[in-house]
């Protein structure tokens, strides 16, 4: 079975894994994807075991402090519609193989889940803003776009034209303005949090440029992740408080 450049062998992803090809993107994609069917199958055959599937997985951010584990499940959940999955597993593939080879896969692999982190983030701080607590968010677009960002940093460091590549994210920005129903605050807060991280690995505090690479990822990571943490912490109120 191959899953774009990855054959799904052992022998295969042994040397796909020493040669730093896309291992880890495929193996979010092939999590996606399955989940994804077992959507499809429990909506039409189980539809209790669909509705605690998503009511379980996806992130709400009323419920973000009882259910910690919820901004980790709702990256692996799609909706029901093909476009949603495809379209992500697509901007996945366009920019997850050549980020993996450049960090290394277990550095790719904690930049996609901070950066998702970031997305769930940004729709409990929207919350905050708004008063509305009745939003709920599930899809890996948030970590996605922490990786669209990841690149534009990492190219323009290295002097590449990106003009085309900011054509590319303008779109992506634009398109909850035509498409309803998508949450632009997991799009921003996957951004920014993909971004900050980046920049950091990049140049970052002086003290630390030296280095190296897994241990500056270690250092600004566990320190931007417990920074959001906090933010959710005190983002959320307690259930009984909520209007």
């Amino acid at each position: 079975m191959r899953i774009g450049s990855v054959t799904l062998d052992r022998r295969s992803i042994d040397a796909q894994w020493r040669s730093g090809g896309p291992v880890i993107t495929a193996a979010i994609t092939v999590v996606c994807v399955v989940i994804w069917l077992l959507e499809i199958l429990f909506q039409h055959t189980l539809p209790a075991l669909f509705t605690s599937m998503l009511g379980s997985g996806m992130f709400m951010p009323i419920t973000a402090v009882e259910h910690p584990w919820t901004w980790l499940t709702s990256m692996f959940l799609h909706s029901t519609s093909i476009f949603h999955v495809g379209f992500n597993m697509m901007a996945l593939w366009s920019v997850g193989p050549v980020l993996e080879r450049m960090f290394g896969h277990w550095r790719f692999l904690a930049l996609y889940l901070v950066s998702g982190f970031g997305g769930a983030v940004g729709v409990a701080l929207w919350c905050r803003i708004t008063g509305n607590w009745l939003m709920a968010a599930y899809g890996a677009s948030g970590a996605i776009f922490g990786l669209f960002a990841a690149l534009l940093i990492v190219f323009r460091r290295m002097g590449a034209d990106i003009r085309s590549m900011l054509v590319c994210m303008a779109i992506n920005f634009a398109m909850p303005m035509v498409i309803p129903n998508i949450a632009w605050q997991a799009h921003v807060g996957g951004f920014l949090v993909g971004g900050l991280l980046t920049w950091l690995l990049v140049d970052g505090v002086p003290a630390l440029r030296r280095q190296p690479f897994s241990r500056r990822m270690w250092v600004y990571a566990s320190a931007i992740t417990v920074v959001l943490v906090a933010v959710l912490v005190l983002c959320v109120p307690p259930i009984g408080r909520i209007a």
